[in-house]
């Protein structure tokens, strides 16, 4: 599997496009700009299959529609923030007064943490909330690759002042989930550059004596 990533919209969010070598894809964080987004996977001639959405704030959701019509595919996100899609002030766009983001509600949600297999993709959902309740990472544990939204970031943590957001919980979930994964691990994102696990353990100050 290769992946790229795509810093999206006005906070730059990190849009990942995970594929095989057969060209299919998933999608995960379609945050904005979803011309660019869609021009990007003609040129590759990648077929999309599924959206992945690590949380439903707003920076992570704007191109969600416009993908999911364009390609007809499904998009996946946890129960816990099943409503927040449709509504702005659960989103936060409201809150950040970037325009009221409505998108219709996803197509399929998780419950628990589980082994999931879309289209030609084989992946772990981990529940890791503190961000936001019903934040999760997707590990692809073949790969080495976890896409940790706003949970862990290169050198910070996601922040816990948003409605919803928890910083104890917070910890727990990088330190029970993240951190238990391999050093080789690569971690992408939400924001900012990827990294290692064992880079974060080193380095950052975040996570120093917890």
């Amino acid at each position: 599997m290769n992946w790229e990533k795509l810093p999206l919209g006005p906070l730059q969010t990190n849009c990942y496009v995970l594929a095989n070598s057969k060209k299919n894809c998933i999608i995960v964080d379609p945050g904005e700009e979803g011309v660019r987004l869609t021009n990007h996977l003609q040129q590759r001639k990648l077929t999309p299959q599924a959206i992945l959405l690590t949380h439903a704030h707003f920076d992570h959701i704007g191109a969600v529609d416009y993908i999911r019509n364009a390609y007809n595919i499904p998009v996946y996100l946890h129960n816990k923030e099943k409503n927040w899609l449709i509504d702005p002030t659960l989103n936060g766009s409201h809150l950040f007064m970037m325009g009221e983001i409505k998108i219709k509600e996803a197509d399929h949600h998780f419950s628990s943490e589980c082994e999931m297999t879309v289209g030609d993709f084989i992946f772990e959902v981990f529940e890791t909330p503190g961000h936001s309740p019903g934040s999760v990472s997707f590990y692809f544990k073949d790969d080495g690759v976890v896409v940790s939204g706003d949970a862990l970031f290169q050198g910070s943590i996601g922040r816990t002042d948003l409605p919803g957001g928890d910083h104890t919980q917070l910890m727990k979930s990088i330190h029970d989930k993240l951190l238990v994964l391999p050093e080789e691990t690569q971690v992408l994102p939400g924001h900012g550059q990827p990294t290692t696990i064992g880079e974060e353990m080193d380095s950052n100050p975040f996570l120093n004596g917890f």
